[in-house]
């Protein structure tokens, strides 16, 4: 890797480790109308959750995003279900503090290997996480979780890549998002069981800064 590309990788990963320093639970937010971001946002925020994962699977995503990122300053709002090297300029566009994907072609390694905004790939086996790291991603996403393998399997890739880090995302929930926290090479989970659709339809704010509150007392605990 030449070394301005160093550099740019090195200045990613301070910016990144920084961040996830306000986890280390991450909130993935699917969201349908742009009406809800803001209170979701607002209700996240008050049960102690400020970085959050904006996946772009619905219409609505975008503009969630941006109404977020202007209205809510102590939200720090990454872009999610970034597929593309499209996705990844437009996570950047909007003003997103960070993007994560849930897997990596050989195409969004390149291209976010260029851009200054922090990204967290994902990875399910040793093949890709030597991608993500070659690439100089030292934090990768774990997807999906429970299904790759779980708990045992991040322990055994702490093994050949003590310098990797993990978000591990899909199938994490208040049971067991603790003992993935434990793992010394785990730096915060990812889930949609604080802000899960039912609720946001409802517009249960209340309940889901209650979920926050106690995703946050479960860790310290």
């Amino acid at each position: 890797m030449p070394q301005d590309q160093k550099d740019l990788a090195s200045s990613r990963n301070k910016k990144l480790a920084d961040l996830l320093r306000a986890g280390p639970i991450v909130p993935v937010i699917t969201l349908e109308r742009v009406e809800d971001a803001v209170p979701l946002a607002r209700a996240l925020v008050a049960g102690g959750l400020r970085l959050l994962e904006i996946t772009l699977r619905t219409s609505a995503a975008a503009d969630s995003a941006a109404a977020i990122i202007r209205e809510v300053p102590d939200a720090i709002v990454g872009i999610g279900t970034v597929l593309t090297p499209k996705d990844l300029e437009r996570a950047q566009a909007l003003g997103a503090r960070y993007a994560l994907s849930p897997g990596a072609t050989p195409d969004l390694l390149e291209a976010a290997s260029q851009s200054e905004i922090p990204f967290i790939p994902g990875i399910a086996t040793a093949s890709e996480l030597m991608a993500a790291l070659a690439h100089g991603f030292q934090t990768v996403k774990f997807f999906p979780a429970v299904a790759a393998g779980g708990i045992p399997a991040l322990k055994a890739l702490a093994g050949p890549f003590p310098q990797a880090r993990f978000c591990p995302t899909g199938g994490i929930d208040e049971k067991n998002a603790r003992d993935w926290l434990t793992l010394s090479n785990v730096v915060a989970v990812g889930g949609s069981w604080v802000c899960q659709t039912s609720d946001i339809r409802a517009q249960a704010w209340g309940e889901i800064t209650a979920k926050a509150q106690r995703a946050v007392m479960s860790i310290k605990e």
